[in-house]
Formats: structure tokens, sequence, C-alpha cells
């Protein structure tokens, strides 16, 4: 009977993990989407308000920061494409993705900025959405 129960909450938890897995994978895909439709208000629902975004070059930013840069048109995030994603769940309220990133970013000059950068993101749920929490990017070491 106790291994009955113990099967039993460890199918559950996996069945709740595997939900959850199936959320902040929709929650990138959502971000990358307005990232790229340059929505500020849907990257607001996506984010914390205790976000810190940090890029590659070493720049961080917190959520209106972040946002700002979406909102004025700064940069122009014409490409964003996810490779070798992975997720973990430290706890059923905290993912930590890891992933790399093909993208093409235009300034406000004009000038496409390639990148082939990992990316570390830290998920939060808040109220029952995904929220990102942080992120780092950093460059990935040339062969």
């Amino acid at each position: 009977m106790k291994l009955l129960l113990t099967l039993f909450f460890v199918l559950r938890i996996s069945v709740a993990f595997a939900q959850a897995e199936k959320e902040v994978e929709k929650a990138i895909l959502d971000l990358r989407t307005a990232m790229l439709a340059e929505d500020a208000n849907a990257l607001r629902g996506l984010t914390s308000k205790h976000l810190s975004y940090g890029h590659s070059s070493g720049v961080i930013e917190n959520q209106e920061e972040f946002l700002e840069v979406f909102a004025s048109k700064k940069s122009d995030y014409q490409q964003w494409d996810i490779r070798d994603q992975e997720i973990s769940f430290p706890n059923k309220n905290l993912a930590i993705v890891r992933h790399k990133v093909n993208a093409e970013i235009s300034g406000a000059n004009g000038q496409i900025n390639k990148l082939d950068i990992g990316l570390l993101m830290v998920w939060t749920k808040e109220k029952g959405a995904w929220k990102l929490l942080a992120r780092q990017a950093f460059r990935m070491p040339q062969p």
C-alpha cells in the first residue's frame, strides 16, 4: 500500500512539473513574440516588476528601462531564434531556463547587429502566471 501511495505522489508531481514546463515554454515564446512585435504592454505582463535584465554587453536594466527600449522603438528586434533550451524547476514557483539565441537587432542608426548569445533566465510564478524575474545574456565562446 505504501508503494502505491508513493507511486501515486511521484506520478502526480511529475504531471505537475510537465504542466509547469509547458507553461514556461509558452511564456518564453510569448516573450519572443512580444519582443519581435515591440509590444511593450505585452512585455510588461510577461515580466516581474523586480526584473533584472542583463545584456551581453554588460548593460543591466530594470523593468521600466527594459520596456522603454520597446516603447521608444530604439531597437528593432528582427530575428530571435531559440535553440538548445533546457528548463529546470528548483521548486513549483521558480524555473531556470538556459538556451542559445541567434538574433538580428537593428539599432537607432539602422545598423543591424547579429548576435549569437547564450541566455540564463529565471522565471517566477506570480499570481498564477509565469513572469521573467531575471535574465543574463553572455557571448558564446568562439571556436
